[in-house]
């Protein structure tokens, strides 16, 4: 479902103009998450001792998956792209889990590059795929 709202033009830009903090989080939020993700990232597949290892490698076990799936995902509201994207990256993390359990090929540092390669591959998918939407229609115009 598609969440259609009115055209509030004046708002946004009294908002935009708005000075002082808190103006505009996203890109700092969405920075330190790719920071944390990243360094949990590294950190596991290091084999480091820190105790920070454990929480930030599951944030990237998540995180990554999640924003793979919720860039596909453009055409839902906010919050039921969220909920459908983490739920997602659970799925996809325990089917990694199970298939590398199966062939009896567990590991952690061999789980972190699975899921950090289908997380690749979905979100080259959906780019490769949005690039050749605009494509079409810059020929058809």
């Amino acid at each position: 479902m598609q969440t259609i709202h009115g055209t509030t033009a004046v708002s946004d830009d009294a908002e935009r103009a708005r000075p002082g903090p808190g103006r505009d989080l996203t890109p700092l939020l969405a920075g330190a998450a790719t920071a944390v993700g990243g360094i949990g990232a590294v950190l596991a597949l290091a084999g480091s001792d820190s105790p920070l290892r454990g929480p930030f490698t599951l944030f990237f076990l998540l995180a990554a998956p999640a924003a793979a799936i919720a860039a596909a995902l453009r055409g839902l509201d906010p919050f039921g792209r969220v909920v459908t994207s983490v739920a997602g990256a659970v799925v996809l993390d325990m089917l990694v889990a199970q298939a590398m359990l199966a062939l009896h090929q567990w590991s952690v540092r061999g789980g972190i590059v699975a899921v950090t390669t289908i997380s690749a591959l979905i979100l080259l998918l959906v780019t490769a795929q949005r690039l050749r939407g605009r494509t079409t229609r810059e020929r058809t115009v």
